[in-house]
């Protein structure tokens, strides 16, 4: 899976990249500071298993905080889009080319209004916000629109000489911007009623329509409101999240988040990711300003938020508009691997899944020579259509 951070620049997309993966990016107050992607690892959070085995594991991958386990997956910080990016203005070309392979995208906007739209910036307030939000829009519609429209001609031509059905003959078309399946395809043609239009009568209207409409279904997005600390910036994000319904907007403060996991990484203090509080660990190394940036976090992001907010856009982005689960493969009678790690893996997977394609996901000789599988927290059997359930721990029994 491969998460893609998008926005304009100087939104705070890279800090919200080091923050979330702590992997190094560059960062400055001017537009593309990214030139080249960062890529990294980030986690999602779900509560680990082992309490329940009272057993303590040894993620291989990942981290395990107080029974809070963070499982891995990609993710992408690309250069700032501003609006033109998908005729090639600002590094447009580059940007929407380093994106096509993301599974979803968390848009970093600037909530404080403090950023023009070319990521210059102005007056705290003086800029809104609203209009990011719609210039992304239109720009990621548009890289769609203008990816179908460049092959079109041929493609209608070719499926009408074939007499291809038009939902299959379109779901190979757009099969190498996302996974979308050809009866959802089927729905959304018959919902513009496009479903027995020909292919080489379809009008650009037709297919920017419908080009839309497919972005969101396979480049689903969420926003992280970026500087909530900023004067002003809450009374954006209520009105955005009214004037935007359809999107799910999550207050953030990436520079924050930042701030408390190097203090983290430095035994400075104790904090685990998503939590609302730090526990001070070695307050003599700290100096005053230190402690005034910490205190300022407590009383301005966690007491009033809950969380920085990037945690949070992480687990939302994965667990409730991609819809994945996680999965811990182990043993009826043994929890631990060769090298004695317990609980050592944890897998995402899709809501839906069964034990086969778990068997698949751990790997390919596994789901071929697939037997059986069993619910380790009640020692029953899975059928092979079983529908796998959250934070599931399953064996799998195989012919070799």
């Amino acid at each position: 899976m491969l998460i893609g951070l998008v926005g304009k620049p100087s939104t705070g997309k890279s800090t919200f990249f080091r923050a979330a993966t702590l992997a190094e990016a560059e960062i400055a107050a001017y537009p593309f500071t990214t030139i080249k992607p960062n890529t990294g690892v980030g986690y999602v959070k779900v509560q680990c298993v082992d309490r329940e085995f009272n057993v303590q594991c040894n993620p291989r991958d990942g981290f395990c905080i107080n029974g809070w386990r963070f499982v891995p997956t990609q993710v992408l910080d690309v250069a700032g889009l501003i609006p033109g990016a998908h005729e090639g203005l600002g590094l447009g070309n580059q940007f929407l080319d380093d994106l096509r392979q993301a599974d979803i995208f968390i848009h970093i906007v600037d909530i404080s209004g403090s950023t023009s739209e070319k990521g210059e910036s102005v007056p705290v307030g003086s800029y809104d916000p609203a209009n990011d939000v719609r210039f992304l829009e239109v720009e990621l519609d548009l890289w769609y629109f203008d990816i179908l429209k460049k092959a079109w001609d041929r493609f209608a031509r070719h499926a009408e000489q074939i007499q291809e059905e038009i939902p299959k003959a379109v779901a190979k078309q757009m099969s190498g911007l996302g996974n979308i399946s050809e009866d959802r395809i089927r729905t959304i043609l018959e919902n513009f009623n496009l479903s027995t239009k020909k292919l080489v009568t379809w009008t650009d209207d037709d297919i920017k329509k419908f080009a839309a409409t497919i972005r969101k279904e396979t480049k689903p997005m969420i926003i992280a409101c970026n500087k909530i600390d900023v004067k002003g910036a809450y009374e954006n994000y209520v009105r955005l999240k009214k004037e935007f319904p359809d999107y799910l907007f999550v207050p953030c403060s990436a520079e924050s988040e930042l701030a408390l996991r190097e203090a983290a990484r430095q035994e400075l203090i104790v904090y685990v990711p998503g939590e609302k509080k730090f526990v001070m660990k070695n307050e003599t190394k700290l100096n005053d300003n230190q402690k005034k940036a910490l205190a300022f976090i407590q009383q301005n992001i966690l007491d009033k938020y809950g969380t920085t907010g990037v945690q949070d856009v992480l687990d939302k982005a994965v667990f409730e508009l991609l819809k994945y689960i996680v999965i811990f493969p182990g043993g009826v009678n043994n929890l631990v691997d060769k090298h004695g790690n317990v609980l050592p893996d944890a897998f995402l997977l899709k809501e839906g899944s069964t034990p086969v394609d778990f068997a698949f996901r751990i790997h390919t000789d596994i789901g071929k020579n697939y037997i059986k599988a069993i619910n380790v927290k009640t020692k029953l059997p899975l059928g092979k259509e079983h529908i796998l359930k959250n934070r599931d721990v399953v064996e799998i029994k195989t012919s070799k």
